[in-house]
């Protein structure tokens, strides 16, 4: 689909949303009709990762099966689940909510959709509801570790103190984001070392185009994870920008306009205009087949991905690659040092994903009553660990997790896309948390495990945090994604001399397109 059109369906479905809110007739609390034994009927949200590697479907497993039937026994509250594709999320959930369709939860990573929404008059306010239908939420979430003194539940409170979505809470190995990765098989064949300097990876990479060492045809020195290399670069800008950059001008400005981000960019058009990255990848848009079939396939020799990805059961990519090419191996990197020695990268804040109600939903109540139900320890932890001998056998006195079999199999990484209010294992100690994590992974991956994970924390920076302030400006403007994404794409494939003039002009246009106007309502706002 072309970005004109995508952007024009956005439009709409912001515009059908404000009518949706106010069709919807006000905030309802009132129970879903039935008698007084009657079970409430809700619906929730869940991702649907597609059905590579094995998974299944996701509203209809074992997973469902379990919570369907003890949260009736529980709470007599009888759920369906309705999916949204992963790649998806952001658009799924806008048609949704413009058709009034949306599930009673619903839940995404994109905050500034879930202000998009709540300025629309699209969410249910769960304020008074805190104490008396999510004591054991409020409990397990705790102390707001990047806001001391503050509840991690409160993180998305309004300035006038109301409350319209509710965080998940990331354990600490959770807190880990991106990793790098590159063909140990292809550096031992050129005799060269795991680089640890970002001329040492440049030269690397170099060498794999020059001199082909997995004799592979079009060889493909770097390929992106996404269509726009962002996930590339937000690895890599660590090396760049100034170490110095306060938390202010990070929350005020961002990283986009700084000196630095665009050294970054400038590098990764160097490295394009040499042949040393996927020239097609701004044309991958199969929510990473592509990327993955080339990885496997030993054509590629470095990536970025999810701190653990290579290592994973799916979408299997060490496996893929070691089935087809015997003894290639991807293993961690951690090159790219800045001027202090340190190689910066961003890391995951304390507060995952976050989880909403519409505002027309008929069982409010239940709904928080779902989520309260989550978060019980009992609950959570079968959903992440499920059955011994199935889904985990325990060693050691630690449940290790494995691939499960059929409609035991985890769709996601400890079920996370069932176990709303945590992203992460939690067994109740850290120590059991992290073997448990590791164990997981088949034993010949669990010390690259182990060091990739470090790799990922080393340096690792979260992102600046404010709460209590309401921000309008980026709601104006749904096509500034889409618009900065173009500038991306093009300072990668521009030619060398032109890339200043195309960096510059880019910037330019995207802050007269908004992000200026967003970026001076932060700046007035800025409370600190």
């Amino acid at each position: 689909m072309k970005d004109s059109v995508k952007r024009a369906i956005l439009g709409i479905c912001l515009f059908l949303l404000a009518g949706a809110a106010v069709f919807a007739g006000g905030q309802s609390s009132a129970p879903a009709a039935g008698g007084a034994n009657a079970p409430v009927s809700i619906t929730v949200e869940v991702f649907d990762r597609g059905t590579d590697g094995g998974r299944s479907d996701p509203t209809n497993n074992n997973w469902t099966k379990w919570i369907q039937e003890k949260l009736l026994k529980d709470e007599n509250i009888s759920v369906t689940f309705v999916p949204i594709p992963r790649g998806q999320e952001g658009p799924g959930l806008i048609t949704l909510m413009a058709a009034g369709d949306a599930p009673d939860i619903c839940y995404t990573y994109g905050a500034d959709l879930i202000n998009t929404f709540r300025l629309q008059g699209g969410l249910f306010e769960m304020t008074p509801y805190v104490d008396s239908h999510m004591p054991d939420l409020k409990k397990w979430l705790g102390e707001d570790e990047a806001l001391p003194g503050k509840l991690l539940i409160n993180r998305q409170i309004t300035p006038d103190g109301k409350l319209y979505a509710v965080p998940a809470r990331r354990m600490a190995l959770g807190l880990a984001y991106t990793g790098a990765f590159i063909r140990k098989d292809w550096l031992d064949k050129l005799g060269l070392p795991v680089p640890t300097t970002t001329e040492e990876f440049y030269n690397a990479i170099k060498a794999f185009k020059d001199k082909n060492p997995g004799n592979v045809s079009n060889i493909l020195p770097i390929v992106f994870g996404d269509t726009v290399g962002g996930t590339t670069a937000m690895h890599m800008r660590g090396a760049f920008l100034d170490p110095k950059l306060s938390d202010k001008d990070r929350w005020i400005y961002g990283v986009e306009t700084q000196p630095g981000y665009k050294e970054t960019y400038r590098l990764l058009n160097r490295m394009y205009n040499e042949g040393l990255i996927d020239k097609d990848f701004a044309l991958y848009n199969d929510g990473g087949t592509t990327t993955h079939n080339n990885l496997k396939s030993g054509r590629a020799g470095f990536y970025v991905a999810d701190r653990d990805h290579p290592y994973r059961n799916s979408p299997g990519i060490q496996d893929g690659l070691a089935l087809n090419v015997p003894g290639a191996q991807f293993v961690p990197i951690d090159p790219f040092k800045n001027s202090e020695g340190k190689t910066p990268k961003d890391i995951y804040d304390p507060q995952g994903i976050l989880s909403f109600i519409p505002v027309y939903s008929k069982a409010p109540e239940a709904a928080m009553r779902y989520l309260n139900w989550l978060s019980i320890f009992e609950n959570r932890y079968f959903l992440q660990v499920g059955p011994e001998g199935i889904v985990h056998d325990i060693v050691d006195g630690i449940p290790q997790l494995k691939r499960g079999e059929g409609l035991w199999i985890q769709n996601s990484d400890q079920n996370l896309d069932y176990t709303i209010p945590i992203n992460g294992m939690d067994l109740g100690d850290p120590i059991k948390n992290e073997n448990s994590v590791v164990n997981a992974f088949p034993a010949e991956y669990r010390d690259l495990i182990i060091e990739a994970y470090a790799m990922s924390l080393k340096d690792g920076r979260a992102p600046p945090v404010v709460s209590g302030v309401e921000l309008i400006e980026a709601t104006k403007y749904p096509e500034l994604g889409d618009k900065w994404n173009d500038v991306l794409v093009q300072a990668i494939t521009c030619p060398i001399a032109q890339f200043d003039r195309v960096w510059d002009d880019g910037i330019k246009a995207w802050l007269a397109a908004g992000q200026q106007a967003v970026i001076d309502e932060r700046k007035a706002k800025y409370p600190y």
